[in-house]
């Protein structure tokens, strides 16, 4: 089995190719390293590296690049509140020609080929806990749409190439995911709890803090993208943990963690920032038998060491 995986050396990318070679894959990795790091898939061996731009058709032209692929994973794409602003176009780009260029990848191999959409499309959600159903609720001129309108869009290509080439498409829509291969200035809450706890800073709560938010772990969410993958499953898939817990709540988890005397420090809420995060995962407990096994006090432990080495 001859597998791309576009993103591959990122947080969720890294873990995806070390389950895939445990699997007897052969793994190929298209990554420009913009939010990809070499040193998450440093200790994989058998992965073949390509450090290119999927946004860009001539990336597709290399050797590497030119075989026939049986599944193309799409991770490509910074995910973080942080880069918004920051590399807003690059971030649309990457949903729609770079997605479109593995489609045409795909269409050409006939391989499957799996877009990781997000629980961004749901934005602010006005239902909970959010399903598949729900069109949801983005502001598409906010700071935040670059990434949540990128992901809508990538879903609505990958139908496009389905209805009119008969491509075979999955579509998962990741929930909040933590635990080692994180950047600690990722910016997302878990990341910036430990740096700050593990740098005796005061930890930044955005809003009140009684905001929610369930967090899977990486492996429990890669386990999801690899069984959605071979199944036969064609339409958005919810992935992640529905167990919900307040922002507040995590940051005290954290603090009792790393033994930290931090304060915390309350600031303005970011525009738009969603006021609850939980996914109804029906659809995949039933038709992919995916249900997560790592807690979230398992999970934090896990993480700590990881945490502690990048402080």
């Amino acid at each position: 089995m001859k597998v791309l995986v576009a993103g591959g050396a990122g947080f969720i990318g890294s873990h995806l190719c070390e389950k895939l070679l445990k699997n007897g894959c052969d793994v190929t990795i298209v990554d420009n390293l913009i939010t990809g790091r070499k040193k998450n898939i440093s200790g994989l061996t058998g992965i073949h590296f390509v450090e290119a731009n999927i946004n860009e058709t001539q990336t597709f032209a290399l050797p590497a690049l030119s075989v026939k692929f049986d599944h193309i994973y799409n991770l490509a794409s910074p995910a973080s509140p942080v880069d918004f602003p920051k590399m807003p176009i690059f971030i649309l780009e990457t949903a729609t020609h770079g997605h479109k260029n593995l489609l045409e990848l795909a269409r050409r191999c006939s391989a499957r080929i799996l877009f990781a959409s997000s629980s961004e499309v749901y934005g602010d959600a006005e239902i909970h806990p959010q399903i598949e159903s729900y069109f949801g609720n983005v502001n598409s001129f906010g700071v935040r749409s670059c990434y949540d309108e990128a992901k809508r869009v990538g879903e609505t290509l990958s139908l496009g190439y389905k209805k009119e080439y008969g491509i075979a498409i999955r579509i998962a829509r990741i929930f909040n995911t933590y635990g080692p291969r994180m950047r600690p200035s990722d910016g997302r809450i878990i990341p910036n709890f430990f740096s700050q706890a593990l740098q005796g800073q005061a930890l930044s709560i955005f809003g009140d803090g009684k905001q929610t938010r369930s967090f899977c772990y990486v492996s429990d969410l890669v386990d999801g993208l690899f069984l959605l993958m071979q199944s036969n499953v064609e339409t958005p898939t919810n992935l992640g943990n529905p167990i919900e817990r307040s922002v507040l709540e995590i940051a005290e988890q954290i603090k009792a963690l790393t033994s930290s005397a931090s304060l915390l420090e309350f600031l303005p809420l970011g525009e738009n920032d969603p006021k609850q995060r939980r996914p109804d995962i029906s659809k995949a407990r039933e038709l992919l038998k995916y249900d997560p096994r790592i807690d979230l006090e398992t999970g934090l432990k896990n993480s700590l060491t990881y945490f502690s080495s990048e402080a």
